[in-house]
């Protein structure tokens, strides 16, 4: 017999015949319910151009100015890709309208009833109890339907009859009421129509739990099923009623959940692999599945949670406030010194008048300690050792906290440009590209590699943000994986730089242009390249962070097990052949590589001079 999470597996490939289902990467599809084969947006393949032919990666020469670069096509060497390819991970997931919500849960139900032979309320019962799961029900109704029965409610006669009866007392107000006005579960428990309605009323209001309502005798389990609700319950109790039922179709299903973006009422169907979390609402929002955070690849969920909770918590204003202030010798309280001389005076009510250097009170300090902007004793003391202790916390708090604020400030700038990002790319789709096709006299069909580039812009900026969490919790011991990080980092930052400066600024030339512009073409061309030559270096990244930084080991060495494309995107015979180099940012700058005199690492891609052997950033050997 399969285990529960085969069985599960299985419902989660089960294909509900009224579904259209749409093969397709992250894009949004209005038409029906999109199963979505997540290729990544870092998949490293070549992409196929209009005319069918192979789109191949860019390189391009870097100097101070990267405005003047060069850019050209190189062949990319198909073998070079085959490991990074047979790695590529693939996601499968759907989304799911109100509408393919309850069709689902109608189809799930008539799958059951058609089954097991019973009715659709008792169906409905079943399935609820066990969390929508059709594969359960099956196995535990046929291994023992006893048992089942007794656990759900679920009872094949009456536990009481009244056969002849043309008056019944009810069980809760203890009133005789004529049969027509007695209501009874499968159980037969006799209770009058207001006392069903009050009833059912506060266990809806109660919460979801009323989708498990068992008859109001004490003594008694017999499920409450949704035919009961519908006749006996207000309108307004009905719709909750409705809602906790569709509901708990998506919240009791692990496979499941909602869109956790506000306001949005997709639910996204997940079956569970290898692989990235990452999914894309039809909404647009992007989210991790495992943690519900917003998607945060190549970074774990881990290092992420860890983030977030630093970013919220006090321990930031406890440093801040160890850093910054010095605690009042009398009342305790911190008190922050940003200018003027030594004498300090506490705030009412303490006004504690003392010395901000040794803390001893100013009515032993004057012109024989040094004045006001200066402190004898403290120096004296300092000499001495007495403050060594209260200096290193101090100066440890003072620098860890700068250390979080560098990596903080960063992660909020690439999250604010990421914004403006999306605002220009909606206001590129909404406005300028039919502006720009009039200008430019070009079809819009034409235009599509200025909204590659924008929403490869996006995305980077989403990668780039989460490796500076990533950064912040990289042990400063493991002193060539941080520097393979950084590089890394800095040549994909540097590239997205690039392109986003030419796609938001010389884009600008042509927009505002009073007719079609010769030197089109030739824009075309660069945005096209830096788009692709960003994709590579974030590629780079990306499956770097992923594999840990395995490349390199803590003594620097390169691990031989691995083998990655260069951050040109192709090969280092492509690279070094028709290429003309890569931008090497180790110090936030850029340099100018010449093919004659460099080769780049097969492994990590740094620019070695001709004459050397071994790589100066892995160790690897040429």
């Amino acid at each position: 017999m399969e285990s529960e999470d085969d069985f599960d597996m299985h419902d989660a490939r089960d294909t509900h015949p009224n579904e259209t289902t749409t093969t397709t990467t992250n894009n949004d599809n209005e038409d029906g319910v999109v199963s979505v084969e997540d290729d990544d947006f870092y998949s490293g393949d070549e992409d196929d151009d209009e005319d069918g032919e192979t789109t191949n990666a860019f390189a391009f020469d870097s100097d101070d100015d990267a405005d003047v670069a060069d850019y050209e096509f190189i062949d990319n060497d198909s073998d070079d890709s085959d490991d990074f390819v047979s790695h590529r991970y693939q996601q499968s997931f759907t989304i799911l309208s109100e509408a393919d919500i309850r069709q689902r849960q109608e189809d799930d139900i008539m799958r059951i009833l058609t089954v097991l032979s019973i009715s659709k309320v008792a169906a409905s019962i079943l399935l609820r109890y066990y969390n929508w799961s059709v594969s359960k029900v099956h196995d535990e109704w046929f291994a023992d339907e006893e048992k089942v029965r007794r656990a759900v409610g679920l009872l094949e006669k009456p536990v009481i009859e009244y056969p002849n009866a043309r008056e019944l007392t009810c069980g809760i107000c203890f009133e005789t009421y004529p049969c027509d006005r007695i209501h009874t579960a499968a159980c037969g428990h006799p209770f009058c129509s207001s006392c069903w309605a009050g009833y059912i009323s506060t266990a809806i209001n109660d919460g979801p739990g009323c989708l498990m309502l068992r008859c109001p005798d004490p003594s008694c389990g017999a499920a409450v099923g949704q035919d009961m609700i519908n006749v006996l319950a207000s309108d307004e109790d009905k719709e909750k009623y409705s809602r906790y039922f569709i509901r708990s179709y998506i919240e009791d299903n692990r496979k499941t959940k909602w869109c956790p973006a506000p306001g949005c009422d997709y639910a996204v169907d997940f079956i569970v692999g290898s692989g990235s979390y990452d999914v894309t609402c039809r909404c647009s929002y992007s989210f991790c599945w495992n943690c519900t955070e917003e998607a945060h690849r190549p970074v774990d969920c881990g290092t992420v949670a860890k983030w977030i909770l630093k970013n919220s918590a006090e321990s930031e204003n406890m440093n801040w406030i160890l850093a910054n202030s010095k605690p009042c010798p009398k009342c305790k309280r911190p008190i922050e010194k940003n200018q003027g001389c030594m004498h300090i005076t506490c705030t009412p009510p303490c006004k504690f008048e003392f010395c901000w250097l040794c803390l001893g009170a100013w009515s032993d300090h004057g012109e024989r300690t040094g004045g006001f902007y200066a402190c004898n004793r403290y120096e004296t003391a300092k000499q001495e050792g007495v403050y060594d202790e209260a200096e290193k916390r101090r100066e440890m708090a003072k620098n860890s906290l700068e250390r979080y604020t560098h990596y903080y400030e960063r992660w909020a700038t690439n999250q604010s440009s990421r914004q403006k990002a999306l605002a220009d790319l909606q206001q590129m789709q909404t406005v300028h590209l039919e502006k720009l096709s009039d200008i430019q006299c070009q079809p819009e069909s034409q235009l599509k590699f200025i909204t590659e580039a924008w929403l490869q812009i996006v995305e980077c900026r989403r990668v780039l943000k989460w490796t500076y969490a990533y950064g912040y919790y990289l042990s400063e011991h493991e002193h060539a994986k941080r520097q393979f990080f950084e590089y890394l980092q800095g040549e994909a930052e540097s590239g997205l730089e690039r392109l986003h400066q030419c796609a938001e600024k010389e884009l600008q030339v042509y927009l505002n242009a009073e007719g079609p512009s010769k030197d089109f073409n030739e824009f075309r061309t660069k945005l096209a390249g830096l788009t692709s030559v960003t994709r590579n270096y974030f590629e780079n990244l990306v499956r770097a962070l992923e594999n840990g930084l395995s490349d390199v080991d803590s003594h620097g060495a390169c691990s031989r097990t691995t083998s990655s494309k260069s951050l040109g995107g192709g090969s280092s015979k492509g690279r070094g052949g028709r290429g003309k180099g890569t931008t090497s940012k180790s110090s936030s700058s850029s340099r100018n590589i010449d093919d004659s005199s460099h080769w780049s690492c097969e492994h990590c891609t740094f620019a070695n001079v001709k004459s050397a052997t071994i790589c100066q950033m892995c160790h690897q050997r040429r």
